[in-house]
């Protein structure tokens, strides 16, 4: 073998590897390759990496040369909207890492002003091809709305869930509902991801446009806790 090239492998394999350690991803999205991306590779990209994770074979990273890398710029792939809820740590469900992914976090994955001016910012500025809204089963606040829960500021904040609660209330007739009933917070969870990308086209007359002209997506998924698998809507 060449010299030259042995080296080359030589230095390669001493970069990715760390005293018997499996390889560590080192790089961080560049500005070309995000450019390169579409809304479905990345749609892909993401299910790929939840498959990795559900598989308990997630990306093992270099964060520290990562964390290097990164403070050049930040070339995301994607924003993701997703309950603030600890059992749902986004990065991970998705395997990515520094510099991958926008995350907006709230109780009950609701967008409003703040989270759209994000949202806007992410894709007419950093470039993102996906804006992609997150509900997971079992929430704690999508239960709360269920509920008619009363309790601080959280009585406010569940007001945005309540549309979703009512729509599953009207289609499920006269049954009164109850977070006990695991049908009705599903449905409730997958109403209230749906409405809010409604919201989002309805409320952004910038992301609206940029879904119309093909430069991104707006869609939703759902989480499932004893899987770890997500759901596209």
């Amino acid at each position: 073998m060449n010299l030259k090239l042995l080296l080359y492998f030589f230095t390669l394999s001493s970069a990715l590897c760390y005293a018997g350690e499996s390889p560590r991803y080192m790089r961080v999205l560049t500005k070309t390759q995000q450019d390169k991306l579409t809304p479905d590779e990345v749609v892909k990209r993401l299910k790929e990496g939840n498959k990795r994770f559900s598989a308990n074979e997630s990306t093992v990273r270099d964060h520290k040369t990562q964390i290097r890398k990164a403070v050049r710029g930040q070339f995301p792939k994607a924003v993701i909207l997703s309950c603030v809820d600890s059992r749902v740590p986004v990065e991970d469900v998705f395997d990515q890492g520094i510099g991958d992914i926008f995350v907006a976090r709230v109780a009950g994955n609701f967008v409003n002003t703040d989270i759209l001016a994000s949202m806007e910012y992410a894709a007419k500025v950093a470039g993102v091809k996906l804006v992609l809204v997150l509900g997971h089963e079992s929430c704690g606040a999508v239960k709360a709305a269920v509920d008619d829960v009363k309790l601080g500021l959280i009585t406010k904040l569940l007001k945005k869930i309540k549309p979703a609660v009512k729509a599953v209330q009207k289609a499920m007739g006269k049954k009164k509902l109850s977070s006990k009933d695991y049908e009705v917070v599903s449905k409730v969870c997958h109403t209230n991801v749906k409405f809010n990308i409604a919201r989002i086209r309805n409320e952004s007359k910038v992301l609206a446009d940029l879904e119309k002209a093909g430069t991104i997506k707006i869609i939703g998924a759902v989480y499932d806790m004893p899987t770890g698998k997500v759901k596209f809507l």
